[in-house]
């Protein structure tokens, strides 16, 4: 089958700031209070979607989410105009407000996990919007997600989107943070591997310091609903080391793209188990050998993968056939990750170039490049029944560059997100962005949209 993988990249929204709201993510921490620019944020995600779709990978773009959200405050109780709400909340709430202001939906690699239709039991896309219930302010996204999941893949004869796993702790997901397919070509049946923190009903937690979000239940309920294979699907534990150090999720620690998987040896338990297995069952499924890179702690030590987001990186295939790893930029500045890069390079596996990306506004909350991309892999016949407004192109870049440079603010203090222009101008913006991209009505201060739910895919 003729497939190609889409890198569907969030836009980062009108309110992008510093509010150190992610516990366990230690950028997000250090950086927490510091003054952002929206407006360069917004425009280094873009320039990253324009130069991976440069390299002939597919380049696709997801909107931002409404914040302030409004409509989550009068949930909790808030009453009056919306000036008042906000007027009110910098008083008594800061960090409730600093939280329904958060641009954390710019990282859709925890959006939702997807499965292509090579590997599900009934040849459709499965997509399963993450709960993210772990962190308040990310936990707001799913419904919105999930209504724009639902409009951009709406031909149910190719795409199946279900609804978020319950609500509750035993079943918290992250997406596909947490989420790797390896496969032969985009096309054929691959490996699709889970990796999670703590099973979800054992009241003990494995790591010290920071929480594990992703339970194992979590990935094993989302294999089951997209119909995997168990043969073809493999559970592994996340390291209670990697989590402390401020692993948050696994993409931190690793990442893989066809027949490559590049992994910190402390970003699993028993990584050896691990290869051992996953070599066995790639080598089985997809018939060609499995390169499998481990980066060794004294190499690069888990705080220098951490802070560069060495494993954030894409792994992807260009449209000449190479396999090319984009890195943050912080990478080429340290010296450790970028001896790891050469030699990477210059070894014995299909990685033919590192390229680095500034995505600087994003690192400092905790997002690399590959945070900031969901991967759908889509055939040809897919990938024309999805919604064509959001795909990449030179006249969408140019629409976009524009909305960006004429709607978005250059500073952001958190103490001007209580301020009712900042509201109307984020508001203003996501109405001419569903304009520019033919979404209809998705945001609830827009007209009345479909609801998210009730489709009936579980």
């Amino acid at each position: 089958m003729n497939a190609h993988e889409f890198n569907f990249d969030g836009l980062v929204g009108p309110t992008h700031g510093y509010a150190g709201l992610s516990y366990g993510n230690v950028a997000s921490m250090t950086h927490g209070k510091s003054v952002s620019n929206p407006r360069q944020a917004a425009l280094e995600g873009l320039e990253k979607m324009r130069f991976i779709a440069s390299l002939g990978v597919r380049q696709a773009v997801l909107p931002p989410h409404e914040r302030p959200h409004l409509p989550t405050l009068r949930r909790l109780g808030y009453r009056g105009s919306d000036s008042q709400i906000l007027e009110k909340l910098a008083k008594e709430d800061p960090v409730l407000l600093a939280a329904v202001c958060s641009a954390s939906s710019m990282w859709t690699a925890n959006a939702a996990c997807v499965s292509p239709s090579a590997d599900t039991h009934d040849a459709r896309v499965h997509f399963t919007p993450a709960n993210l219930i772990t962190q308040f302010h990310r936990s707001i996204e799913t419904e919105l997600t999930t209504r724009i999941l639902r409009k951009l893949f709406l031909d149910q004869n190719h795409f199946a989107v279900h609804d978020p796993l319950a609500s509750a702790l035993q079943f918290a997901d992250e997406g596909a943070a947490n989420h790797t397919r390896l496969c032969g070509s985009q096309g054929s049946r691959g490996i699709e591997l889970f990796c999670w923190g703590r099973r979800g009903f054992d009241a003990t937690s494995t790591s010290l310091k920071y929480p594990a979000r992703q339970t194992l239940e979590a990935c094993q309920a989302v294999a089951r609903r997209h119909g995997l294979d168990p043969v073809a699907t493999i559970f592994m534990q996340q390291n209670p080391d990697a989590i402390d150090a401020g692993a948050f999720h696994n993409d931190v620690v690793s990442v893989g793209h066809r027949n490559v998987f590049l992994m910190h040896e402390k970003a699993l338990v028993d990584p050896a188990q691990f290869i051992a297995d996953v070599t066995r069952r790639f080598e089985g499924n997809c018939h060609q050998p499995l390169h499998v890179i481990e980066v060794c702690e004294r190499d690069v030590p888990l705080q220098d993968a951490i802070a560069t987001y060495l494993f954030n990186s894409q792994l992807l295939t260009t449209s000449d056939q190479r396999m090319v790893l984009v890195a943050p930029i912080e990478c080429q500045e340290n010296p450790k990750t970028r001896a790891v890069c050469d030699s990477m390079v210059a070894g014995d596996n299909p990685i033919t170039q590192t390229l680095f990306v500034d995505v600087r506004q994003s690192m400092h909350n905790g997002g690399g490049p590959a945070c900031l991309r969901l991967r759908v892999t889509l055939a040809s016949d897919e990938a024309a029944a999805m919604h064509q407004g959001v795909i990449f192109t030179t006249g969408l870049h140019g629409q976009l560059k524009s909305w960006i440079s004429r709607r978005f603010r250059e500073r952001l203090e958190l103490n001007d997100l209580s301020d009712p222009n900042l509201l109307q101008e984020s508001r203003d913006a996501l109405d001419e962005l569903t304009r520019i991209l033919n979404l209809g009505n998705i945001y609830e201060f827009q007209a009345p949209a479909p609801s998210s739910f009730g489709r009936g895919l579980g």
